[in-house]
């Protein structure tokens, strides 16, 4: 047989020795598991130890009269705690409270039939609740978890980190930047509007008032105010939806379309970009005097 024909019957050995033993992987990590704390990812100990399994194949010597079995269930262990070793930062005399302390708590469970409590920790232990708190709070900041570790042992409830950690009130900074952006042109484009459009906005939608008080306060009658309003509306629409692109206005309509070009123009060059980004008070100023003095009717 030749030297090329050697290597692929080898290498096809080695390959079915892989494939008949992979159940043994699976058997070693239930059995080293149980002396790891839970934070340790069983996926993490199973992938260790198909290395192993792959090395203890490729280095196995049936010469030797050891059976392949008993020698890749030491190589995959040893795959595992070389592992395990590698990714743990915390020094031995830490991992020596994790167990001492895990012992403890198991011997006071099963003594009292119920989760021990700090107290009855301590005094197994005897030691003060504040030095057990110590050792606690010493073992805790040893442990290093990923993002996506799962944190619950419920199957229908797939839990990470992420998930538990992140803050579903906190706002993106992209959506923050977005929202003072569009309120800087709201702010800017209020402010630009012709007189009576302005007087009518901030009274209806900042000040609370009526139609009935701000027809009052201009001397028009309540339909104007809402024909006033309706055209504010949409003279903001137009001012703001321009600055991100939409642009209905047609240059060739005649003094209506040249006003509300000039109304564009004007919002877009009241404030600059950094400006914009920068507010942090992106509410409209209303002045500590109503614009709009509530008048008898």
């Amino acid at each position: 047989m030749t030297k090329n024909g050697n290597e692929a019957s080898e290498q096809a050995e080695v390959n079915a020795r892989i494939e008949a033993n992979l159940p043994l992987v699976k058997h070693v990590v239930f059995q080293v598991a149980v002396h790891f704390p839970r934070h340790v990812e069983r996926e993490e100990l199973a992938r260790a130890g198909a290395l192993g399994l792959v090395e203890a194949a490729r280095r196995f010597d049936a010469s030797r009269g050891v059976p392949f079995e008993r020698f890749a269930a030491q190589r995959i262990r040893g795959a595992i705690l070389d592992s395990v070793r590698a990714a743990d930062w915390a020094p031995r005399s830490v991992r020596l409270l994790a167990r001492r302390l895990e012992a403890t708590e198991q011997q006071l469970a099963t003594e009292l039939g119920r989760v021990p409590n700090p107290d009855e920790m301590a005094d197994s232990m005897k030691i003060s609740r504040r030095e057990l708190h110590r050792l606690q709070d010493r073992l805790f900041r040893s442990v290093v978890l990923a993002l996506d570790h799962e944190t619950s042992d419920d199957s229908d409830e797939d839990l990470t980190l992420v998930d538990v950690l992140s803050d579903r009130s906190a706002v993106e900074p992209l959506e923050e930047l977005e929202k003072r952006e569009l309120h800087t042109y709201l702010r800017d484009a209020v402010g630009l509007l012709p007189e009576r459009q302005r007087l009518v906005v901030v009274g209806y939608f900042l000040e609370g008032k009526t139609s009935q008080e701000m027809a009052a306060f201009l001397g028009v009658t309540e339909s104007r105010i809402s024909q006033l309003r309706s055209e504010a509306l949409k003279n903001l629409k137009l001012g703001i939806e321009s600055q991100y692109g939409n642009n209905d206005i047609d240059e060739q309509a005649g003094r209506v379309a040249k006003r509300q070009a000039a109304y564009v123009d004007s919002v877009s060059s009241a404030s600059n970009w950094t400006d914009r980004l920068d507010r942090w008070d992106i509410g409209y100023d209303i002045p500590e005097e109503p614009l709009l003095p509530v008048v008898p009717v």
